[in-house]
């Protein structure tokens, strides 16, 4: 009998607690902000919660929605993060934090982002965020870290291309790899993935049969990649078929900035 008397105990206790007196408002406000440097995350989105509760209409409160928010994508809650932000973005359009809103936001999206051998929904919704961050707020720190996530962006989704490229060429289903890695070819074009892509191509013309098609596309991968490791198991390939002779060249000219013009000349 006696362990139920001391839980109700507590548990009186702990009313009593949470019934006290109202603390000031920047009282909550930096609790909560010691509690997030202590990595104390559920005190302190209770401590700034209590702003909410406590001081709603004080010019506290939206910063204080707002640390709750970056307290939840500090435990990766990332789904209750995105739901507070989206209030706060709708509640507060013209706060001097909205540009740090839409960039914590778009952070939620990317750190849910998935190998290539998954769906990659979540890829395009973080480009989607991090897209939006660079189009409102162009001038900001914000802007230009998410323009280098959505760089990285693109290169994920440019290698699941190239993952189910590579499946459909070990199935010997030609026309299916073709398309998928002429999309990363055309679709994305400054990743890291076009070397490979172009490699690719050039080992299935070969198989097929279109010495042409081969040699043009080496070309252009020659021309934009003289020194990758994809060039020179390329013009190997070639070399095998007699199609070239020596050794591959080195260009002084070129990059994957130069993509684009080198397509257009050679062809």
């Amino acid at each position: 009998m006696l362990l139920p008397l001391l839980a109700a105990c507590g548990s009186s206790d702990d009313d009593k607690a949470d019934s006290g007196p109202v603390l000031p408002v920047e009282t909550y406000y930096n609790n909560g902000i010691d509690a997030l440097n202590a990595k104390r995350y559920d005190s302190a989105i209770s401590q700034f919660n209590k702003v909410e509760q406590n001081y709603p209409f004080s010019s506290w409160a939206p910063s204080a929605e707002l640390m709750a928010a970056y307290g939840l994508y500090l435990q990766n809650h990332y789904a209750e993060s995105l739901t507070a932000l989206g209030r706060y973005i709708q509640l507060h359009p013209a706060s001097r934090d909205i540009a740090y809103a839409y960039y914590l936001r778009a952070l939620c999206y990317y750190e849910q982002i998935v190998d290539i051998s998954r769906d990659q929904k979540g890829t395009q919704d973080a480009m989607a965020a991090l897209q939006e961050v660079v189009n409102r707020f162009p001038g900001t720190a914000y802007a230009r870290d998410a323009r280098l996530k959505i760089d990285l962006c693109r290169d994920h989704l440019a290698g699941k291309e190239m993952d189910i490229g590579r499946w459909y060429e070990n199935q010997h289903m030609y026309t299916a790899a073709i398309g998928r890695f002429q999309r990363v070819v055309d679709d994305y074009q400054t990743t890291n993935q076009v070397p490979e892509a172009l490699h690719r191509l050039v080992e299935i013309y070969l198989i097929l049969g279109l010495k042409d098609e081969a040699k043009r596309t080496a070309a252009v991968l020659g021309y934009n990649y003289p020194g990758n490791i994809w060039y020179a198991d390329t013009f190997d390939q070639l070399r095998n078929d007699d199609l070239v002779k020596g050794a591959p060249v080195p260009s002084d000219v070129g990059g994957p900035g130069f993509f684009s013009r080198a397509w257009h000349s050679i062809f």
